[in-house]
């Protein structure tokens, strides 16, 4: 239930980055400092409320390598969906979350099998389906901001296994991503101006799509190992195609529900792989 709810959150930010940012209610980084910002209020609000006994005592410190990594994921996320497709755009960044965290994977030493690995095959092949045939190519600049943000969403995820305290730290990263996110849209030309409207989706995207979907990300990944967090992430492209037609009024195809059922099918063989491995 923590992943699914995390994935809806997932598939929820791009719905409201597309509406935003290719709707022209707002520039990227003025986008993303609201969202920061508001999801900041939001985890302060539930470290403060939440039961004195669920808190880790003595506090646990928190690094600065996390709040880097989201503002670096959210920035070039905004960016990027200025100019890229949703779809395409869906496509290389969790792409770029693949590489990122299986890679990692596999340098600690896990050698998942290969029903795993046709998994994953299958589900990026449904992602393809979802984007191809006639999807033009990206610009080269929109296309290397989206691959940047996977890497660095792959990296938080990875930065969030063992935190002993999610929410705190979480809180934390939103704090200090806030703070960066200050200055860098002090240093980017025409990044300050934002609609009513962009306003409204920014802190929707802040307050429940990011701060409280990452959080419950974070308790999320405790269960779960990193291939898997991987694999399951492949299920946003096409909630977020799903929220399109139903929330945006876009077109319901053929390819949608082939690519749907190609990337849930090839999830649930790579879960059942994950499952029945023997120990080592």
């Amino acid at each position: 239930m923590l992943v699914l709810l995390a994935l809806v959150a997932f598939a929820a930010n791009s719905l409201f980055a597309r509406a935003a940012l290719r709707g022209a209610e707002a520039a990227p980084a003025m986008y993303t400092l609201v969202r920061l910002a508001s999801g900041a209020i939001v985890l302060g609000v539930l470290v403060a409320r939440r039961p004195r006994e669920t808190v880790p005592s003595p506090a646990p410190r928190t690094s600065y390598g996390g709040a880097v990594a989201l503002v670096v994921y959210a920035i070039a996320f905004s960016a990027a969906y200025v100019r890229i497709d949703t779809g395409l755009g869906a496509l290389l960044l969790f792409g770029a979350v693949q590489l990122t965290m299986q890679g990692a994977t596999v340098l600690r030493g896990d050698r998942p099998r290969l029903s795993h690995w046709i998994g994953l095959a299958l589900a990026l092949g449904g992602l393809v389906v979802l984007v191809r045939p006639g999807a033009s190519a990206p610009p080269v600049a929109a296309a290397a901001a989206m691959i940047t943000a996977g890497v660095a969403w792959g990296a938080y995820s990875l930065l969030g296994r063992g935190v002993p305290d999610v929410l705190g730290a979480t809180r934390d990263h939103f704090v200090r991503g806030t703070g960066l996110m200050v200055v860098v849209a002090a240093l980017w030309p025409g990044s300050r101006w934002i609609s009513p409207i962009g306003v409204v989706l920014a802190v929707a995207s802040g307050a429940v799509a990011s701060g409280l979907g990452y959080a419950v990300w974070y308790a999320a990944l405790r269960q779960i190992s990193s291939a898997t967090a991987a694999l399951l992430q492949l299920a946003v492209p096409p909630l977020a195609a799903l929220g399109g037609v139903v929330l945006l009024g876009e077109a319901l195809t053929l390819r949608l529900g082939l690519s749907t059922a190609l990337v849930l099918g090839g999830i649930a063989l790579a879960l059942h792989a994950s499952r029945t491995a023997s120990p080592r």
